[in-house]
């Protein structure tokens, strides 16, 4: 199995994480079991992603004393879900920061290019001013997330960290390759794309098992 070295890169080795991740790949895993998956390993995912996040110190009242405590340092996060499949994935961010705001990238793959089709994109307004986490279950050529990235660095957003649950190499080195600065966390990188740009041995296309549309 290829390694990719690079400070931007993180696997999720967590043992959860994995034995989740196990269930999800399974084929036999039903429509329901695999979007509550999706959304547990976003929970999982996103708690390593915000990690470094600064903390502040505040003053509170327990029912017996005063205590200085710590408290996130003003960071304003946004989730950025690539359609569709990226939507089972907020819920899951969105409980461990309820006041996200949330914007979507619309983008289909054509079939014979596999390159990413835009058909929809909307920012929360003061994008630029918030730590953006971009999440997508799969991340396969990289084409889709590349072009995720290019916009949100249009609307003059600094901190992108994207969150995938199963990446392909060759996507992986597409998206570092692409932004210098960009961070980027998954639970799995597997062995390679097959002539149809699906991940091997991946686990099928994502937006089809979380909507039961296959």
């Amino acid at each position: 199995m290829e390694t990719i070295s690079d400070p931007r890169f993180k696997i999720i080795d967590h043992p959860l994480v994995q034995h989740k991740l196990s269930i999800l790949r399974d084929k036999s895993t039903g429509t329901k079991q695999f979007r509550e998956l999706v959304e547990e390993l976003a929970v999982l995912e996103g708690y390593e992603a915000m990690r470094d996040f600064p903390l502040e110190d505040v003053e509170i009242e327990t029912p017996l004393e005063k205590t200085t405590c710590k408290r996130i340092a003003g960071k304003k996060v946004a989730i950025i879900p690539i359609l569709r499949a990226g939507l089972g994935m907020v819920d899951g961010v969105l409980t461990l920061v309820p006041s996200a705001r949330v914007g979507h990238v619309g983008m289909y793959r054509d079939p014979k290019t596999h390159e990413p089709h835009q058909y929809y994109c909307k920012f929360p307004p003061d994008i630029d001013k918030r730590t953006c986490l971009v999440v997508d279950p799969m991340l396969a050529t990289g084409g889709s997330l590349t072009a995720a990235i290019h916009f949100l660095r249009e609307a003059n957003v600094k901190d992108i960290r994207c969150l995938t649950l199963v990446s392909a190499p060759e996507g992986v080195r597409a998206v570092l390759n692409y932004d210098p600065k960009v961070r980027l966390y998954t639970c799995a990188l597997d062995r390679e794309l097959n002539s149809d740009a699906y991940i091997l041995p991946g686990l099928g296309d994502a937006g089809d098992r979380i909507y039961g549309t296959k």
